[in-house]
C-alpha cells in the first residue's frame, strides 16, 4: 500500500506543508521511520526528538508544526490521525474468498458473498453469516446465530445457539459467546440449574478481546452495544447491558443483569456487583469495586497504592479496626460534648 501526502492529507483531514507528492509506505515510530515513512508527534515536549527523527513526514499538533520543520500533516488530534492513518497501511493478512473442504456447513445455512469460512469449522442449522466476513480455522457457530457482514472472527472462537453479531465486528481468538449464565436456584443445599433461554446480542462494529466470555441471557439477551470495545480476560454475565461507545479494560468481571451507560470507560481489574446501573459517561479506574449505582458522570475509583509489604501488614491491621476505632471516636464526641455542656451550666 503507498500513499502520497496529498491523499493522506485529504483522509484524515489535515492540512498539508511540504512535499504533496511525497510517497507514503507504512507508519512507524519516530525512532524507526524512514524517509518514506510517517510518524505523529502529539506533544511539543517531544520537539527534541523531532531533529534527530528521519521520517519522511510526522502527523503533528498546530503548535508542534510552529516549532518543526519538513513534511507535516497539522491536525488538532495527531494521534487520531496516526489511528486513521495505520488502518491505511495495515498489514494484518486477510484471507481471500474460500470455503475449506474440512469446514462443516448444517442445513439452511446462508452464506453472504465473498465470505471467508476456514479449515475445520463447523457452522450448525439456520445460521447467517453476512457478505464479506471472515470466519477462521476452528471457529464453532450455534444453532441460528446469526454474524453481520464485513466481520472478522478469529481461530477458535465459540458462539453458542442464538448470538447476533453485527457488523464490521472483531471477535478474538478463544473468545466465548453465549455460555449459560449462572443461574440456580437452592433446593436444601442443592443447585438446581436456571436454563438460559435468553441469548446475546452484539451491535455493529464491536471489537471483542481473546478469552473474553460473554453469557447468554436467563430471559431475555445479553446486550452490547454498537461501538462498543472489550479488552482481553474480561467476563460479561447474563443479562448485563453495555450501552454503545464504552470501553472496558482487560480483567474485568461485570455481574448479572449490570447495566452500563453509553460513553463509559472502564478500565482493568475492575469489579462491577449485579443489578447495578453505571449512568453514560462515567470513568472508572483501575482494580475499582463497584458496590452500588453511579448515578452522575465522572471518574471514579477504590482500592489502593501499592506499599511496602510490612507497610501494607499494618495497614491491613488498621483497616479491620477502623470499625471499633469510629465507634470510639463517636463515644468520645458525646463525651466532649457532655463535659462542654456541664462547663457551660457552672459557667451560668
Amino acid at each position: 500500500m503507498e500513499k502520497t501526502l496529498q491523499e493522506l492529507a485529504q483522509h484524515l483531514g489535515a492540512e498539508l506543508q511540504g512535499e504533496p507528492q511525497l510517497t507514503i509506505t507504512a507508519v512507524l515510530p519516530l525512532d524507526k521511520a524512514e524517509k518514506n515513512h510517517i510518524s505523529f508527534v502529539s506533544d511539543t515536549k517531544y520537539l527534541n526528538r523531532i531533529s534527530e527523527c528521519k521520517a519522511g513526514a510526522l502527523i503533528v499538533t498546530p503548535e508542534v508544526a510552529k516549532e518543526a520543520t519538513g513534511n507535516l500533516l497539522v491536525m488538532a488530534n495527531p494521534y487520531l490521525g496516526f489511528a486513521k492513518a495505520a488502518q491505511i497501511f495495515d498489514t494484518t493478512p486477510c484471507p481471500k474468498a474460500a470455503i475449506h473442504p474440512t469446514a462443516h456447513i448444517g442445513d439452511n445455512v446462508s452464506l453472504g458473498k465473498d465470505v471467508y469460512i476456514g479449515p475445520n469449522v463447523v457452522i450448525a442449522d439456520d445460521v447467517t453469516v453476512g457478505d464479506y466476513s471472515v470466519i477462521e480455522a476452528g471457529v464453532y457457530i450455534g444453532h441460528s446465530s446469526v454474524i453481520g457482514a464485513h466481520t472478522r472472527v478469529y481461530p477458535n472462537t465459540v458462539l453458542y445457539h442464538d448470538v447476533t453479531i453485527g457488523e464490521n465486528c472483531i471477535i478474538h481468538a478463544n473468545v466465548v459467546i453465549g455460555s449459560d449464565g449462572f443461574g440456580y436456584a437452592n433446593d436444601q443445599g442443592e443447585w438446581v440449574k436456571i436454563p438460559q433461554v435468553g441469548g446475546v446480542t452484539i451491535g455493529n462494529n464491536v471489537e471483542i478481546g481473546a478469552h473474553t466470555a460473554i453469557d447468554r441471557g436467563a430471559l431475555e439477551d445479553t446486550v452490547i452495544g454498537n461501538g462498543v470495545i472489550l479488552d482481553n480476560h474480561i467476563h460479561v454475565a447474563h443479562n448485563v447491558i453495555i450501552g454503545d461507545f464504552t470501553a472496558v479494560a482487560g480483567c474485568t468481571a461485570i455481574a448479572g443483569s449490570a447495566v452500563i451507560g453509553k460513553y463509559c470507560t472502564i478500565a482493568g481489574r475492575v469489579s462491577i456487583l449485579g443489578h447495578l446501573s453505571i449512568c453514560d459517561k462515567a470513568h472508572i479506574t483501575a482494580t475499582t469495586f463497584v458496590n452500588k449505582s453511579i448515578t452522575k458522570p465522572g471518574a471514579y475509583s477504590s482500592g489502593t497504592t501499592h506499599q511496602d509489604n510490612k507497610e501494607w501488614q499494618k495497614s491491613a491491621i488498621r483497616f479491620r479496626q477502623l470499625d471499633s476505632m469510629w465507634r470510639k471516636m463517636k463515644q468520645l464526641e458525646k463525651e466532649v460534648l457532655q463535659l462542654k455542656n456541664d462547663r457551660d451550666i457552672e459557667d451560668e
